[in-house]
């Protein structure tokens, strides 16, 4: 986005926590992928609003490129969006859904979260926010972890250091949360690899 000349010497007024949005797109399909192993359909739903939407969707097509998959990108910014991007989505059998990063979609996950479960679709998620309320799997930091290491920002910059000599803090705790419940319930059976790795598995 422009907003730092580099994570290690932002070099400028800007400086922060990054959740790595882009950089864990390819994580969460590879987990998709073996999560739903007879899918047929891979469709990311993301919020064209998103200031990084472009970065996005590029690693989206990339990424499943390299995992000899296609990729449907569905856009949605709104919940009349989103309900609409459901329709849309469950017209073919066979799909298995990942959702982009955005503070919108965090706010809807209950939204989104019912609608995929009304549908039966696997799916995952970038925080544990969504699995704890029933959504299947999420993979990516902790984002308590990441506020929190935000506000000791702010209070550097407060007391006065300059943004410009503050590197932008890199996550370096990621989880894996799968949700054993909503599994049972869609009939998904989890692969034991995952479960291996899993940081928390809700029953």
């Amino acid at each position: 986005m422009g907003l730092v000349a580099s994570l290690n010497r932002p070099g400028g007024n800007a400086t922060g926590v990054s959740f790595q949005n882009v950089e864990l797109v390819a994580k969460r399909l590879g987990m998709l992928r073996e999560l739903a192993p007879g899918a047929n359909r891979f469709v990311a739903l993301v919020n064209p609003n998103t200031a990084f939407i472009d970065a996005i969707v590029e690693e989206l097509q990339a990424s499943a490129s390299a995992l000899g998959l296609s990729i449907e990108i569905l856009r949605a910014g709104t919940g009349r969006e989103i309900d609409a991007a459901f329709a849309n989505l469950v017209q073919k059998p066979g799909v298995a859904l990942l959702v982009g990063p955005d503070a919108v979609f965090t706010g809807r996950r209950a939204q989104i979260v019912t609608l995929a479960a009304r549908h039966a679709l696997p799916a995952i998620y970038y925080a544990r926010e969504f699995a704890e309320i029933g959504g299947l799997m999420s993979y990516g930091p902790n984002l308590a972890h990441v506020y929190q290491q935000t506000g000791i920002y702010v209070g550097r910059v407060l007391k006065g250091e300059s943004p410009a000599d503050l590197p932008v803090v890199q996550p370096t705790k990621f989880e894996l949360v799968v949700n054993l419940n909503t599994a049972r319930a869609l009939g998904i059976v989890i692969p034991n690899t995952l479960l291996a790795v899993a940081d928390e598995v809700i029953e």
